[in-house]
């Protein structure tokens, strides 16, 4: 006889009347603001993550644990990182991407030490394939600094570490550095300016004197990041790439 509840292979589950449900997998978000929730205070702020989650069927869960202000070191300090690991099961994954403020040499509060950065990142990665799981490393997103030939400036110098760990490790690896810095240099020094935080004095209400922020994300700059990171999942015809949601089929009708 079938126990009352018992696992079978798969991610799949046996429920008390012997029917077998697939289990639930979890994509794990460890990351800076860049990727993390907002408060609505912040508003319009926001991580690439927040879009990121709304692309994939039900049988996938995106639990973002990204958090403004963090490194590597303090993601771990803070035990956020420990928190990932206790819910952590086979068969899930966990995008991991730091960098802004590891490599903040001036805020001593987060800075960590080229070294260090890559030794945290390799346990991040370890950590992940001892508990059955696929970790999926980036390197942090692009500032949005324009030089006078309108290119993008290279602000982040901890992104070659993050490229060395990926080679080491051998680990799926997205180069969102390259990838973001790629897509808005194309557009320009204008027009990417409307996908970063630019508001100009009294027109939000939360920014009352205006905001002038080349490093985190609007709205739409968070939806143009996320559908980056999905079309170079589908070019790598990664498993995630085949769990989208399927499309009302009144879309389908459309024309663009």
């Amino acid at each position: 006889m079938l126990a009352s509840h018992g696992t079978l292979a798969g991610n799949e589950t046996v429920i008390g009347d012997g029917t077998v449900a697939a289990e639930e997998t979890t994509i794990f978000m460890a990351g800076d603001s860049t990727m993390a929730i907002k408060e609505v205070k912040d508003y319009p702020e926001t991580g690439w993550g927040v879009p990121f989650a709304f692309f994939f069927d039900d049988g996938i869960k995106v639990d973002n644990r990204a958090m403004n202000g963090r490194s590597t070191r303090t993601f771990i300090e803070e035990e956020r990182w420990a928190g990932i690991m206790s819910e952590l099961k086979a068969g899930d994954y966990v995008i991991i991407q730091f960098g802004h403020n590891d490599e903040s040499e001036q805020k001593k509060d987060r800075y960590t030490t080229p070294e260090q950065y890559k030794i945290n990142l390799s346990r991040f990665i370890n950590d992940v394939r001892k508990a059955g799981a696929e970790p999926i490393l980036m390197s942090p997103i692009t500032r949005r600094y324009f030089d006078g030939a309108n290119k993008i400036k290279h602000t982040h110098p901890y992104a070659p570490l993050v490229r060395e760990v990926a080679a080491k490790e051998k680990v799926e690896f997205i180069d969102m550095e390259v990838v973001t810095r790629e897509y808005f240099q194309v557009m320009g020094d204008r027009d990417s300016a409307l996908r970063f935080m630019h508001i100009a004095p009294g027109l939000h209400p939360n920014y009352p004197v205006g905001v002038r922020d080349d490093t985190h994300l609007n709205q739409l700059g968070a939806r143009e990041v996320a559908q980056l990171v999905l079309a170079e999942l589908r070019k790598r015809e990664h498993p995630l790439s085949k769990r989208l949601r399927s499309a009302d089929p009144k879309h389908l009708a459309l024309k663009y």
